[in-house]
């Protein structure tokens, strides 16, 4: 059975957003003991992700025909 290239571009994308949610849970539970600096360092992860994902979205690589 053959898939079309699209369903594994859709999983790694599925995988690399998931993966940004298991880095959210550890930095949440010690964020008052890392401070400002790990807020900062959060926040520069999570833009470059969604920089990432708004790239994604705009080659239409989320759209399934």
């Amino acid at each position: 059975m053959k898939f079309d290239v699209r369903y594994y571009l859709v999983a790694i994308l599925f995988i690399i957003f998931d993966l940004e949610i298991a880095f959210l849970f550890p930095w949440a539970v010690v964020l008052d003991k890392i401070g400002l600096f790990g807020f900062a360092a959060m926040t520069v992860f999570l833009g470059i992700l969604v920089i990432g994902f708004i790239y994604e979205w705009k080659k239409g690589a989320l759209e399934w025909e």
